[in-house]
């Protein structure tokens, strides 16, 4: 009796496998249905001239009507960005907070040779202002980077050494996870007698004293109201070393 079950299951694996076989073999063979003719071209490519879609590009009707993307190189992606109206606005504003720093405590620190640190640099609007600006060495970080203006690195823990820096700016440390820890790194890589200037959301005298603690080995030297890129901040600076 076990001998005919046996029998009987080997053939119904057989007739599985050979119906699943074929199955196969079909799929393989046959054109799916959702696949377009390349030899015609889709109705909605050449919509009517006054239709709400006629400004709009053909989009593919299924995974099988696509062409491949044309490749773009990073400098002609970064140059269609640098000049959009946007990016340049942006560069402006941080150029303009600079320069009126200039006339400050900052006056001392921006030079062809000057070395700056941006953190927390976001796409590298003020990593580019200090560079048009004539400073020779301006290194930009961000935990994303954003080639060739911004390298990728924790603002937590910053990979330099000590000492380096002449000047160092956030225009985002009231957005730090750490704060404290943000001001420590910044602390540490800026030399003794360099500037640190950070700008955060607008606020009153309480609020920048607060904020000044977290600089331990700084004296406080300014606080002015500005705007940056369409926000208003309340920009803070001060002079590393005690």
């Amino acid at each position: 009796m076990d001998r005919h079950i046996q029998v009987f299951l080997n053939k119904v694996s057989f007739i599985s496998i050979t119906i699943a076989t074929l199955i196969l073999l079909f799929l393989i063979l046959d054109t799916p249905s959702t696949c377009l003719d390349p030899t015609t071209t889709p109705y909605h490519a050449h919509p009517h001239p006054h239709s709400k879609r006629a400004h709009q590009k053909f989009f593919p009707a299924s995974t099988c009507d696509y062409t491949h993307r044309t490749y773009t190189s990073l400098d002609k992606k970064n140059q269609k960005l640098w000049n959009s109206k946007t990016w340049v606005h942006s560069v402006s504003s941080y150029k303009s907070l600079f320069s009126s720093s200039l006339q400050g405590p900052v006056r001392t620190h921006l030079f062809n040779h000057s070395r700056a640190l941006v953190v927390s640099a976001g796409p590298g609007h003020g990593v580019l202002a200090l560079k048009e600006m004539g400073v020779g060495d301006v290194t930009g970080v961000e935990v994303v980077d954003s080639p060739p203006l911004v390298s990728r690195a924790d603002p937590h823990n910053l990979p330099f050494f000590d000492d380096v820096f002449d000047f160092g700016f956030s225009g985002y440390l009231d957005r730090a996870l750490f704060p404290a820890r943000y001001v420590e790194e910044m602390e540490r890589t800026v030399r003794s007698g360099g500037v640190c200037m950070v700008a955060v959301e607008e606020c009153g005298d309480e609020e920048v004293r607060e904020i000044v603690k977290l600089f331990r080995k700084s004296v406080f030297l300014d606080a002015k109201n500005v705007s940056l890129a369409g926000e208003k901040k309340t920009r803070i600076v001060v002079r590393v070393g005690i």
